[in-house]
């Protein structure tokens, strides 16, 4: 009986053997897991410096950069190489239309003279100052003011650098009319019968009342060929004078 008691004993102590050396086993396995864990850490952490989301950007950002300045700068030398030929361009269109400004196309126009049969252009008395009337044989009024054109020429006597011009505008009279018209009331300016289209421009640039002769149109072109409207409305010889003065001195 003592004999099982001692082998009792014993095998109750290595039981506890047992159960302390597996606690013991037991304990060791939380501390090695953390190691482990921190072993697998450490190679994450030290491979991120080598590729880091930083130098990852600028690795890409360069290039992207670089691209970006590479279509800028053709861009910036295309939009140079397009914008002076265009400048030129408009330059050579701007050059004519700053001559047609200046000169109208109806003083180009070839007239004939109604007394001479001679052929001229306004044109050609570039450096003159030129009256210009607008006018017809049937109209009482283009009548009195060619009686004032006439007391002007008697007051400015023989000039050089001035001329008259009656332009007549219904396209129903002939030249051999006007010629008549002329003779008959001792006008000795220069007189033609208007081409269709110089009355056309006349009425396009100065306004449709200009090609009514009994508003009596006027108007001065300068030494330059500017045009310069007069108002409407028979004008005496002294009014006509001081509206010439300014371009005769």
């Amino acid at each position: 009986m003592k004999m099982m008691l001692n082998v009792s004993t014993r095998a109750i102590g290595f039981v506890m053997v047992v159960g302390l050396v597996a606690g013991c086993g037991g304990a060791t396995t939380p501390t090695a897991a953390p190691t482990a864990m921190m072993e697998k850490e450490a190679p994450t952490v030290e491979a991120m410096p080598a590729k880091s989301t930083e130098d990852a950007m600028m690795a890409n950002e360069t290039p992207t950069a670089d691209a970006m300045m590479a279509k800028e700068t053709p861009t910036g030398d295309a939009m140079m190489h397009d914008e002076t030929p265009m400048a030129d361009s408009t330059m050579a269109k701007e050059t004519p239309a700053g001559d047609a400004m200046m000169m109208p196309g109806w003083l180009s126009a070839e007239l004939v003279d109604a007394r001479s049969g001679e052929t001229f252009k306004i044109a050609d008395f570039k450096g003159k100052v030129v009256l210009v009337e607008a006018m017809a044989v049937w109209c009482h009024n283009c009548l009195n003011q060619q009686q004032e054109v006439k007391r002007l020429h008697e007051n400015l006597g023989q000039r050089e650098d001035f001329v008259s011009v009656g332009l007549g505008i219904d396209s129903n009279e002939s030249a051999d009319l006007l010629k008549s018209f002329v003779d008959k009331n001792g006008f000795d300016w220069m007189y033609a019968i208007s081409p269709v289209e110089v009355a056309r421009e006349l009425g396009q640039l100065y306004g449709a009342q200009f090609l009514n002769p009994p508003s009596t149109p006027m108007l001065i072109v300068d030494r330059a060929g500017e045009v310069h409207p007069l108002p409407f409305g028979v004008k005496s010889a002294q009014a006509l004078e001081d509206a010439l003065q300014p371009y005769l001195q």
